[in-house]
């Protein structure tokens, strides 16, 4: 019982900054299995630039080049095809399996899958190109960010606009930040 006190202790530390800084880049192999054990997970087909960023050792250079090799239709099936498009040995990656994951998308679900878009850039215009935005909300989203500055992160997004957590479910596939 010793022994799971100071996990359990160490577990609730790494999930107060996760859910403090949704972006926070891990430190450490500990970290990694914790954060695996809190269920984060990346898929490494759809990840963005700042979910690359989260896990310890890439850099932005990085990151980015995952992120381009994606969007122009590069799949990734294990850990071996990241350090193989990265040029490192896949025993360095090692460590981050208990956080990738490798889900595969046939061409005709890419293909409904619309491109995002940021809040804290978009107008009404664009805005109401989403589903599941109407007119009233695209301009609530444009008036809050000019009074209160860009949204942090989708949470941020969701409690300032006061949206309901089913709303939230389905925005967010359209929206970046």
């Amino acid at each position: 019982m010793n022994n799971w006190l100071p996990l359990n202790s160490k577990l609730q530390k790494l999930r107060a900054k996760l859910l403090k800084d949704p972006y926070y880049r891990l430190q450490s192999g500990e970290e990694i299995q914790m954060a695996a054990e809190l269920g984060i997970r990346i898929d490494a087909n759809q990840a963005a630039v700042d979910d690359w960023l989260r896990l310890p050792g890439l850099s932005i250079h990085q990151a980015r080049s995952l992120v381009e090799l994606s969007r122009f239709g590069v799949k990734f099936y294990c850990i071996e095809d990241i350090a193989a498009a990265l040029s490192m040995p896949a025993q360095r990656l090692e460590p981050l399996k208990p956080l990738l994951s490798f889900n595969y998308y046939d061409d005709e679900s890419l293909s409904n899958f619309t491109q995002s878009i940021n809040p804290n850039t978009a107008t009404v215009e664009k805005l109401v190109q989403i589903p599941f935005i109407d007119l009233s909300l695209a301009q609530a989203v444009v008036k809050n960010r000019q009074a209160a500055g860009p949204y942090r992160n989708l949470v941020d997004f969701q409690q300032r606009l006061e949206l309901h957590g089913d709303a939230i479910a389905q925005l967010m596939y359209y929206l970046r930040f």
